[in-house]
């Protein structure tokens, strides 16, 4: 994992030069990988400068208490869903000093996948003030390869200048 987190490293580097110049920070709303992304950036020296927050939101209830995610939501569509993960990125922006905000909410597995939501989907979104952006991945591997592959995504959205 050594070698990884180097390679995620180098690709935080990157997105906090190209956030700094833009005065864009960020702030990031966590299931799945329980705060990883955000250990991630937060491992680059003067990432205070890009980075304003993050939320570790595993259960339901703390979607809910800390982002603002509607009950209703989470009984029509569940936990794991776009609507959900929208609604998360949001939540995380209006909650912060934030410019922009990332949400995973995922079956990391070996348990909890069903036919609908099998182990590997994962739901991100993607916020601004002018607009919030969703997209659903299914990968492959067990849950540690399922956490990685949910940061290698979120990275890359993260290190283009267009969010």
């Amino acid at each position: 994992m050594h070698a990884l987190f180097d390679e995620w490293l180098k690709i935080a580097e990157h997105i906090g030069a190209i956030c700094v110049p833009d005065k864009r920070v960020i702030t990031g709303a966590e299931s799945c990988t329980g705060g990883l992304i955000a250990a991630v950036l937060t491992s680059v020296s003067g990432s205070s400068a890009w980075v304003d927050r993050g939320f570790v939101t595993y259960s339901n209830e703390a979607k809910m208490e800390m982002l603002g995610v509607a009950s209703t939501t989470l009984d029509e569509f569940g936990a794991v869903s776009v609507e959900t993960a929208c609604e998360m990125a949001a939540g995380a922006l209006k909650n912060s000093r934030a410019t922009m905000a990332y949400s995973v909410t995922g079956v990391a597995g070996p348990t909890g996948g069903t036919l609908a939501k099998p182990v590997g989907m994962v739901c991100f979104a993607f916020a601004t003030a002018q607009n919030v952006t969703s997209v659903t991945k299914n990968f492959q591997g067990d849950r540690s390869a399922v956490r990685e592959q949910t940061v290698n995504f979120v990275l890359a959205q993260l290190s283009r200048a267009t969010i």
